[in-house]
């Protein structure tokens, strides 16, 4: 019996959820709610037996939405509840970004603030009227209980109706309106030039809110900021490492202060999502790949530039640990690795220190150096356990060798050493959860990290390592543009156990464009670069608006309450300021005009507030430097595998080179690039073309000849 009176209906030993892919919803295929997919089933019964709808969503590394489903969603009294006065709809907002951006946008209007697990309640039709984010199972301070919840919007539904429906109308034009308001206020109420002096204001703004004690921007909880870092390093190879010691020091101290901390972690190589205080040590610990993605390319890019072998360091590691950590049995790429194991957040990662010793090799002389290094204490370093260690490296090998009095070569490998021991016992863990869905946007932003590293290595003479990248990054192409791309060139979201659902959102066409535009570079298998640009045409024919940039959703996108656009950056670069990225980069290999023109409306959207808040706009602001560049646009004509081409190839693959775009083609005749046009070998020899602002230079056979005519574009550092 129901407490207080009823009967609790019967619900079969698994719901709807269990025919989905999503992990996330997989994990509710067994709870007592009678939960349905989004989808016309769910609406259509909402409609016709007129309730309202109790819509929850959340991602499966969420650890608050594990801690709600335990307390209320596996118990038979709530999910009564649930059935007898709502239609209950569950979302993986990662296979659904337009709905969880519709509705995250509702519930912020409503309360200020939002987060995950999301929990909003919809009229019949989906008009939010009431929401929330995480809802105790008892009332906690003023927070009511989520079955509180249910009985106060069921007694409204009943006994004020039109209250309720009046309240989720003013609420869905309020997000209409705001749509138009945000796009005229970013856009200054005109159509904007592209300011030349954006990247020196942003610079100034990001300095007034560096924290100048941990580095990063921002108070706790810290994320990082991988788009804010890609804009200044664009920004210092504009105007040379030295003469914006602001922007470099800001720039070193961050990617140091990440890198040393908890946030990354020390044994595998990867990030973990953000960090729950100001210093940097104690993570959240799920592990998404768009950040692993996002922080192994600025990483990559760190060393490019600046030339720190510490940087080339942290993003080897943390492309290996996508390589390792994500990849998929069908070669793409997941999406995510839980926070939790068994329950507990970080028990795969924290340490104490006799569990360290039983990981050395018996009687290891290592052991004090180890915990030295890597802040290990008997007390422990993380306040929400006692006695247990979040590894951070405290100490530097240069420190650690004047105090052990070895040579600091001794110390990294003595310390690489143990490193893999500690891994190797970590993975004797329990290990957590990951959710295999792959998604179009996040594999994109993946395909682009890993490509850009092989371009590099290659480069670099790192051959082994090189093909390990362009393997991962062609196998998760392979995957996502078998799997996720239909005859007629629409892409869907997410791709897991031979099915694919949800339909692609801009992020996904854009992202993805950018990562196979990144390995056609990688490969110049032309095939990458033509299913790029047919992405981007998309963009232009299903997601313009006339008013600028790019709505979110396709023209023939299921009709929602709103039509999501949204410019600012997230977790992920906007799908608005990547498309525009994409569209500058295929301008300069096609010069179709088209492109570029539909950039630069979308540019002139943010050209005003973007400066003023960077990391809010942080792809914005790499878009706008690409815009004001004079991007080098390079063909070769050669063939790839003979050492002549391999030698021009390696004068434009080397160093940070963010402003040019290169073609090859060992027989540019039968190439579709426009780039490729016309070119042909000199005097038998492959060569080298190099043109820029509508102008094109002699061709050249000889890498030095080449490098003189790159490196005119590139700056002198001060000093």
């Amino acid at each position: 019996m129901i407490r207080g009176g009823g009967t609790i209906a019967t619900m079969p030993a698994q719901n709807r959820l269990a025919g989905e892919t999503s992990p996330y919803l997989l994990q509710h295929a067994h709870n007592p709610v009678d939960w349905y997919p989004w989808g016309p089933e769910a609406l259509e019964r909402a409609r016709a037996e007129d309730k309202p709808i109790f819509l929850s969503i959340g991602y499966a590394a969420c650890h608050w939405c594990h801690v709600m489903e335990r307390e209320s969603f596996e118990d038979p009294v709530t999910a009564a509840e649930l059935a007898r006065d709502f239609v209950a709809i569950k979302v993986d907002r990662e296979e659904r970004p337009d709905l969880d951006q519709v509705y995250m946008a509702a519930v912020q209007a409503m309360t200020g603030q939002g987060g995950w697990p999301m929990s909003v309640f919809l009229t019949p039709v989906g008009r939010p009227f009431y929401g929330g984010t995480y809802f105790p199972a008892v009332p906690r301070g003023e927070i009511p209980a989520f079955r509180q919840v249910l009985a106060a919007v069921a007694h409204a539904w009943r006994e004020q109706r039109s209250s309720v429906e009046a309240s989720g109308d003013r609420i869905v034009t309020a997000l209409s309106e705001g749509l138009r308001t945000d796009a005229a206020a970013s856009s200054g109420g005109q159509a904007a030039g592209l300011p030349a002096g954006a990247a020196v204001e942003a610079v100034a703004t990001l300095q007034a809110s560096f924290d100048g004690r941990f580095a990063g921007w921002g108070r706790a909880p810290k994320f990082p900021q991988p788009m804010t870092i890609e804009f200044l390093l664009r920004h210092l190879s504009a105007v040379g490492i030295g003469n914006d010691p602001v922007a470099l020091a800001m720039t070193r101290e961050t990617l140091d202060r990440m890198a040393a901390g908890g946030l990354r972690d020390q044994l595998g190589g990867g990030f973990h999502r953000y960090s729950t205080d100001a210093e940097w040590l104690a993570p959240h610990f799920e592990q998404m790949l768009y950040d692993n993605a996002q922080l192994g390319r600025a990483y990559l890019h760190a060393w490019q530039l600046l030339g720190d072998e510490r940087d080339r360091a942290v993003a080897w590691g943390t492309l290996d640990a996508i390589v390792r950590d994500f990849t998929t049995s069908d070669r793409g790429l997941a999406a995510s690795r839980d926070a939790d194991t068994n329950g507990v957040e970080g028990a795969t990662f924290t340490w104490t220190p006799s569990e360290v010793a039983a990981a050395l090799p018996p009687g290891s002389p290592d052991l004090a150096l180890v915990q030295a290094a890597w802040d290990i204490t008997e007390g422990g370093n993380w306040h929400e356990a006692h006695g247990r260690t979040i590894l951070r490296r405290v100490r530097t090998d240069a420190e650690l060798a004047e105090t052990w009095g070895l040579p600091v070569d001794e110390v990294a490998a003595r310390l690489e050493r143990a490193r893999a021991a500690l891994l190797a016992g970590r993975d004797r863990r329990p290990q957590p959860n990951r959710d295999d869905k792959v998604l179009a946007g996040w594999n994109g932003l993946a395909i682009a990290a890993l490509s850009e590293a092989a371009i590099a290595l290659g480069a670099g003479g790192d051959a082994e390592r090189a093909e390990r990248y362009r393997s991962a990054a062609t196998g998760a192409a392979r995957t996502c543009v078998a799997g996720l791309l239909d005859a007629e060139g629409r892409l869907w979201r997410s791709w897991k156990d031979g099915r694919a659902t949800g339909s692609g959102v801009l992020e996904d066409y854009a992202c993805l464009a950018e990562g196979l535009l990144s390995l056609y570079e990688a490969t110049f298998d032309e095939r990458w670069f033509h299913v790029a640009r047919s992405l981007a045409d998309a963009i232009l024919e299903r997601f313009a608006d006339s008013a600028g940039g790019f709505f979110d959703t396709a023209s023939d996108h299921e009709v929602l309450i709103t039509r999501p656009k949204d410019l600012q950056d997230n977790a992920v670069p906007s799908g608005n300021a990547m498309a525009v990225t994409v569209l500058l980069r295929l301008a300069a290999w096609t010069g179709d005009a088209r492109y570029r023109d539909a950039a630069e409306g979308g540019l002139r959207l943010v050209v005003e507030v973007a400066p003023k808040h960077p990391t809010f706009f942080g792809q914005w602001l790499v878009a706008l430097d690409l815009a004001l560049a004079d991007i080098d646009e390079i063909a070769i004509a050669g063939d790839p595998d003979l050492a002549e081409t391999l030698d021009l190839l390696a004068v434009v693959r080397s160093g940070f080179r963010p402003h040019q775009v290169v073609a090859l083609s060992a027989n540019p005749s039968s190439s579709s690039i426009e780039l490729l046009a016309d070119r042909t070998r000199v005097d038998g020899h492959s060569a080298a073309y190099v043109c820029f602002e509508f102008a094109c230079l002699l061709p050249v056979t000889d890498p030095a000849a080449l490098r003189a005519q790159l490196h005119r574009s590139e700056p002198t550092a001060a000093g």
